[in-house]
C-alpha cells in the first residue's frame, strides 16, 4: 500500500512509499479526510520514489484542509529527486520542508 497513516492525537503521519500519483488519490485523501484543521501533519517521502504533478495537487489540497496559510505540514526525508521537485513547485514557501 504506497500510502499509509498514523494518528497519534492531533499528529498525523502520512507515509508514501514507492509511486505517488493519481492513483493514490483515495487512500491519501482518506489519510486525513476525517482529521481537524488545526492537527499537525508530517508527510513522511523518504521511501517515495516517483511524483508527478496530481501529487503536487494532493499535497496543496491537504495544506487547504489543514487551514491553508496557517496549516502545519511537514514534508520530511524527501530524496533528491523529490526535493528537487517540490523546491521547482516553490512548495519550500507553503510547507516545511525538512
Amino acid at each position: 500500500m504506497p500510502v499509509t497513516s498514523k494518528v497519534d492525537g492531533d499528529n498525523v503521519m502520512i507515509t508514501i512509499s514507492g509511486r505517488f500519483n493519481f492513483n493514490d488519490h483515495v487512500q491519501f485523501r482518506n489519510a486525513y479526510k476525517d482529521m481537524a484543521a488545526s492537527a499537525n501533519y508530517t508527510m513522511d517521502m523518504s521511501n517515495t520514489e516517483y511524483m508527478d504533478s496530481s501529487a503536487l495537487g494532493m499535497l496543496l489540497l491537504l495544506r487547504e484542509h489543514a487551514g491553508g496559510d496557517s496549516s502545519n505540514i511537514v514534508i520530511a526525508g524527501s530524496p533528491p529527486d523529490i526535493k528537487k521537485i517540490l523546491n521547482i513547485a516553490n512548495f519550500q514557501k507553503l510547507f516545511e520542508l525538512r
